[in-house]
């Protein structure tokens, strides 16, 4: 029986009005994040994969948006496409697709309801018989919207797509971080990321919006062959206060080396005013990290917002 909600899992701390005001406060100015956003590069429209090349690809739209490509599967990841959010102001930079020029996808996983993830409007725009596939006690959500093909996972169940050369499986597992729209649903939907696996073993790891934790060596037990890895590195500041929900830049170079990954796509930057760091630090940092850590510098594949790399 589908617990009715998941405050068993929480490892991480809430914030409480008082944190969420603190937070509020150490945002930076708009103007000054506009002014940060604009050298952000933006490729929208740019060409896509061929998933019918059967590579592993993947496609930064901006956020946490990303398309993954795996053996002629594609699946669209926490889709944020509209102008904006609620409880952020409107979008720093454009998304790298509309809905209306998405290719076909095979699925739409959601790692969590959070608004930045989860975003109603984008949803609003895509076709009802779209499979979407989220964590536990997530279907009604969806069905309530119209939505037909519903998947509930817990972590570390899966289901298969049928790829160029066998069965896809597309894996929830762990992240440190928790759920809520609303003041009366706290940790009521399951929140974990995502393991796309080809036939021939290799696969393409998206985190979804996690903190560092222990969880990551188990993803890496079970997950020996990640070849690519889309890791969060912003919204992490204040650092106290935020330590617990989001990877900073350093803790997700880390993360790479104990899933023994790679090639990593920062994510989770450069789109929303969500914490208090400046709009470029997380790249920035990243790119520190990366170079402190002895890593190839062609392996930290910081994609444009709309551009894609394939492997």
């Amino acid at each position: 029986m589908t617990p009715h909600d998941f405050t068993h899992r929480l490892d991480s701390r809430m914030l409480g009005p008082v944190g969420a005001a603190r937070l509020w406060w150490s945002f930076p100015d708009d103007e000054d994040a506009r002014r940060d956003a604009a050298r952000i590069p933006v490729t929208p429209e740019a060409p896509l994969p061929d998933p019918s090349s059967g590579m592993l690809a993947v496609t930064w739209l901006g956020h946490a948006s990303t398309l993954l490509w795996v053996d002629g599967v594609t699946v669209l990841v926490d889709p944020v496409l509209s102008p904006g959010i609620p409880g952020a102001a409107k979008r720093l930079t454009p998304p790298g697709r509309t809905v209306e020029t998405l290719p076909r996808v095979d699925a739409v996983l959601i790692s969590h309801d959070h608004y930045d993830h989860l975003d109603v409007r984008t949803f609003a725009s895509l076709p009802r018989a779209t499979r979407i596939v989220a964590g536990l006690n997530t279907a009604a959500f969806f069905r309530a919207r119209g939505f037909t093909d519903v998947v509930e996972l817990d972590w570390w169940s899966s289901i298969g797509l049928p790829g160029l050369s066998g069965e896809v499986r597309v894996e929830f597992v762990p992240a440190r971080h928790w759920s809520r729209r609303t003041l009366t649903d706290r940790c009521h939907r399951l929140w974990g990321g995502w393991v796309v696996t080809a036939p021939d073993g290799r696969s393409i790891y998206h985190a979804g919006d996690t903190a560092y934790g222990s969880f990551l060596k188990r993803i890496a037990g079970r997950h020996r062959r990640i070849a690519i890895a889309a890791l969060p590195v912003g919204a992490y500041a204040p650092r106290d206060l935020l330590r617990e929900v989001h990877m900073d830049p350093a803790e997700a170079v880390r993360a790479a080396g104990v899933l023994d990954v790679q090639r990593v796509v920062p994510i989770h930057w450069g789109t929303f005013v969500l914490s208090g760091e400046p709009v470029l630090e997380p790249i920035e940092a990243t790119r520190r990290a990366w170079a402190r850590s002895g890593r190839a510098r062609e392996d930290l594949w910081d994609l444009p917002i709309g551009g894609s790399r394939t492997l």
